[in-house]
């Protein structure tokens, strides 16, 4: 088990090395991660779909959830969220801000195309039709709530999703072993699962998923449009994304570890290395 001051000085390299992936390498990446959340993402929406007991669907739903980052770390793919945690390699001096802006803006459109990828072939293979029409209420009304919060709910719940997802991801590198980083980043999203935080990728499924269902069919109660997912829900959740990830998370390891020689080295041997 790698301690923290360990942890960041791998995070330093590896953020690093996402920036100077090529253009074309880092969108495949991209768009497979979506397609991997957004897998997670429905099979969340399957386990529950019959559970009358909200609390026993949520904890159902938070136990599949998890697959989706799982497949995007041990596969290896390129996601969003997790990428927040490359401003390290940045204040460390190991990548250029101009770097993280383009690693941002491939992947964020990567990951957009791979998530609406999965909700449209959903739809149009009516694999949504399973539990006699069940499903197709979960998806829409799943999305129509999404939508409802108001813009200072979805961002303070973005940052919240997006301090557990990027502890997540940080605990997958404190493990060397495959068992060790699967347990490591599952705890923490299954946790942000249960308690409603908003995932700026997971909704670039669950919101398109809505839509589309709705117009295949033929549902018209509550149903919004394209710009009110953009402007409503994936606006606000993305910047709350971006603070809990960058500024929480990213930041505050960056200046316990590495902001400075002689601080790294005192806090290498700091209790929480030990724990």
């Amino acid at each position: 088990m790698y301690a923290p001051s360990e942890i960041a000085k791998k995070y330093t390299e590896a953020g690093a090395d996402k920036t100077r992936l090529s253009l074309s390498k880092t969108f495949i990446l991209a768009v497979l991660a979506g397609i991997y959340i957004a897998f997670g993402a429905f099979g969340s929406q399957v386990v529950a779909v019959s559970i009358e007991e909200a609390s026993l669907g949520k904890f159902l739903s938070a136990l599949v959830f998890p697959v989706g980052l799982l497949m995007v770390i041990m596969a290896g793919a390129e996601l969003f969220t997790g990428n927040s945690l490359i401003i390290i390699s940045v204040l460390n001096k190991k990548a250029t801000l101009k770097g993280l802006l383009r690693n941002w803006g491939i992947v964020y459109l990567g990951n957009l195309v791979g998530s609406m990828f999965i909700a449209a072939m959903l739809t149009y293979s009516h694999t949504y039709s399973m539990f006699d029409g069940k499903l197709v209420d979960t998806v829409v009304a799943t999305a129509n709530n999404k939508i409802s919060l108001s813009f200072s709910d979805a961002f303070l719940r973005g940052i919240l999703c997006n301090i557990l997802v990027c502890i997540a991801v940080w605990i997958s590198f404190s493990a060397e072993d495959v068992a060790g980083k699967i347990l490591g980043l599952f705890l923490p999203i299954m946790l942000f699962v249960i308690s409603g935080y908003e995932h700026c990728v997971a909704n670039m499924y669950f919101i398109p998923a809505g839509i589309l269902v709705s117009s295949e069919y033929q549902i018209t109660a509550g149903v919004h449009s394209w710009a009110d997912f953009l402007i409503k829900n994936l606006l606000p959740v993305t910047l709350g994304n971006i603070v809990g990830g960058v500024c929480i998370v990213g930041m505050s390891y960056f200046f316990v570890y590495l902001h400075d020689s002689k601080s790294a080295g005192r806090h290498e041997k700091a209790p929480a290395d030990y724990s």
